[in-house]
């Protein structure tokens, strides 16, 4: 019998997550250069979803075998998906034109858009920039619809110039790239009148081009850039481990030149000019894409600020415990009650600090971490090393398979392996993406000693934890420590059937526990009590989950969901009358997953590394937790209440995929990160 319910497609869906991003450079309570800063995010967002998502789209369409769907729904999803493209990029024309580019002027920054805005008094200036700065960089290639194609390298700016020649009347294109190794995407130009001035480098050559080129008259020069394929497709199955790090030694260096899945160009650019292009480069109608004047707009996080009143949001610094104060031991207070650490609230400095203390301390015997994206220069990576050299036995899982940090991955893991440690690569079939630390203990006579676990939401990177806000427990408690042991005893292939008492990891027990925990709920509702989940997370994509939820929903569960990205569950339908989507987008990127279950009053709080998407609940191995302490649980409860009350930053999701904000200037403003930074900050004076 077939299901009434419904989905939204998963795609359309991180769409509609993007344009919120972009909402926020909308948002005229945000700093103007913060604002400028979401407009790069979702560039750069839209820029990785083009080389992954669309790029494995437009293979099925093309004949690839795709498991989620046909030739012909691929190719229906690339339309969708390029006109829901092009009606945000109207959005982001909008808001950059009319609410960004007069707030910098207001406040005396005249960003000039094209060469005919520039006021006479700095034309001498730019042409003699372009003179003396940028003109030994830039190497006119010729293009030609008959001779050798002209390679197009990912990401790289070029700039298309017609020509037409003065002796004979012939017209000839060339291209260029932009010289950004050299010269900076933007160039601040001379003071006038009170007044800072800026201005694209892509300008400043199109104003100067025909300097380059004695003997013609320039017709029009527009920008163009390509993107590529950029996932790397490794059937590791197969593969020993050895071959597996070749074989994504030389796929990552093809990254690059990986097919083409858009070819993005001035709108302005005549058709004539466009075709001419698309024969040289043999690109096909489906990778074209009308892009705004500006190019590669995640470069505008780099936008410089002269004037010095403009400042950014100033962002919470770091929490530093009283508990774990430099002259404390974390391992002596965590040997008495669990520990739970948000980050960037609270210093990412107390793990590096936990680190160290088991790099001197003699009872220490092992420590186990696993990898999957750490920072350049990582102190994680440094103290791991130093442990090593100070005689622990130190195991590393490094999952070489996570997207875009291949490269990275396998350096480090070299760099430690040379160091002594013991490094565990990729499980065939399967990603690794739990976030785990383990250290564990003896005692002169050989006996156990009390050891330590560590379960996060958030990767073992500095860099990114002072920007993701995620959650992090320390526990001493056996039942936990003798999970997580057993954990690393499946990543080592020292065992095959554990059992899990507390920790929940997919493909032994998550799924079952979750099916419980949800069934109970329902039952409860049926009884007429209170039943309540509150899901926090990601993305919400598996369909078969989400089809419990639509049926908790039905049995009269009161469900809030609270999700960044991805939701494929619709709201606002007969089957869902009891469920709410939240979106928040702030200064942090919100990364934690937790979820809470009424469950009879015992108020059941988990937290780890898994969405519930089908790749993390079918094809990866996660961590989940449970939230023993009671003054603990309470303070994640604390954290989802402020969540759901957010009425500045947060979102409802609705049964179209828009995003309606739910701010409210009548009622106390409840920004979440905000109030959750002084809900902590409070916690600790008292």
């Amino acid at each position: 019998m077939e299901s009434n319910y419904r989905y939204f497609n998963r795609d359309i869906s991180w769409l509609s997550f993007n344009h919120r991003v972009l909402l926020e450079a909308a948002d005229t309570s945000v700093p103007v250069y913060d604002r400028i800063n979401f407009i790069s995010i979702y560039s750069s967002n839209l820029e990785e979803y083009y080389k992954v998502r669309v790029a494995e789209h437009k293979a099925v369409a093309r004949g690839g075998y795709s498991e989620e769907m046909t030739q012909e729904e691929a190719s229906e999803l690339i339309v969708r998906i390029a006109n829901e493209v092009n009606k945000q990029l109207e959005d982001r024309i909008r808001i950059f034109q009319d609410g960004i580019l007069p707030e910098l002027r207001r406040n005396h920054i005249v960003f000039y858009q094209s060469q005919q805005e520039v006021e006479d008094v700095h034309r001498e200036f730019i042409s003699n920039y372009f003179r003396e700065e940028i003109f030994p960089y830039l190497q006119p290639v010729p293009v030609s619809r008959t001779r050798v194609k002209v390679f197009l390298r990912a990401d790289r700016l070029y700039l298309c110039t017609r020509l037409i020649r003065k002796d004979n009347g012939v017209t000839e294109y060339y291209i260029m790239k932009l010289p950004y190794s050299k010269v900076p995407r933007f160039v601040e130009l001379p003071q006038h009148q009170g007044n800072y001035y800026l201005m694209y480098i892509e300008d400043i050559i199109k104003m100067n081009v025909g300097m380059m080129f004695p003997g013609y008259e320039v017709d029009s020069s527009y920008c163009c850039k390509i993107s590529r394929d950029a996932d790397i497709m490794v059937d590791d199955e197969a593969l020993t481990t050895e071959v597996l790090v070749e074989q994504l030694k030389k796929r990552v260096k093809k990254r690059k030149i990986g097919a083409v899945c858009r070819f993005v160009y001035e709108r302005r650019m005549p058709a004539d000019f466009l075709q001419y292009l698309v024969d040289a480069f043999g690109l096909n109608p489906d990778e074209l894409i009308p892009g705004d004047k500006h190019l590669n707009l995640e470069d505008l996080s780099k936008l410089p600020n002269p004037n010095s009143f403009l400042i950014k949001s100033a962002q919470p610094r770091p929490m530093y415990l009283n508990c774990l104060n430099k002259k404390q031991s974390i391992m002596t207070y965590v040997g008495k009650r669990d520990l739970l650490l948000h980050y960037p609230y609270h210093s990412f400095e107390h793990f590096i600090h936990f680190l160290y203390e088991a790099v001197h301390d003699k009872s220490v015997e092992e420590i186990m971490i696993t990898q999957y994206r750490v920072a350049p220069h990582s102190e994680v990576i440094n103290a791991l090393i130093s442990a090593a050299q100070n005689g622990k036995k130190v195991t590393v899982f490094v999952e070489l398979k996570a997207r875009f940090d291949e490269e990275n991955n396998l350096a480090t893991a070299e760099l430690m392996q040379r160091a002594g440690i013991h490094i565990i690569y990729s499980m065939k079939g399967l990603k690794v993406h739990a976030k785990v630390a383990l250290v564990l203990r003896r005692n002169k006579d050989g006996r156990p000693k009390k050891s330590f676990a560590y379960i996060s939401t958030g990767n073992f990177n500095e860099k990114t934890a002072a920007v993701y806000a995620d959650s992090a427990l320390f526990t001493s408690q056996p039942e936990i420590v003798d999970d997580l042991h057993q954990l690393f005893r499946v990543l080592r292939r020292e065992e095959f059937e554990p059992k899990f008492h507390h920790l929940l990891v997919p493909r032994f027990n998550l799924l079952p526990r979750l099916q419980e925990l949800l069934e109970f709920e329902k039952q409860e509702a049926a009884a007429g009590r209170k039943a309540t989940i509150v899901l926090k997370m990601n993305a919400l994509q598996d369909t078969a989950m989400i089809d419990e939820l639509y049926k908790a929903s039905e049995a009269g569960v009161q469900i809030d969901l609270i999700v960044r990205g991805i939701c494929c569950l619709i709201p606002n339908q007969p089957y869902s009358r009891n469920i709410r989507i939240t979106r928040i987008v702030d200064g942090f990127l919100e990364h934690a997953r937790v979820w809470y279950f009424h469950h009879g009053g015992q108020e059941l709080v988990f937290f780890g590394s898994p969405d519930w998407m089908r790749r993390n609940l079918y094809r990866r191995i996660e961590a989940v937790t449970p939230v023993l302490d009671q003054a603990l649980k309470e303070e994640m409860l604390e954290m989802l209440r402020i969540q759901l009350a957010d009425n500045q930053k947060a979102a409802w999701v609705d049964e179209h995929l828009c995003n309606v904000l739910k701010k409210k200037m009548d009622v106390k403003p409840v920004r979440a990160q905000k109030d959750f930074y002084w809900y902590l900050k409070q916690k600790e004076r008292e």
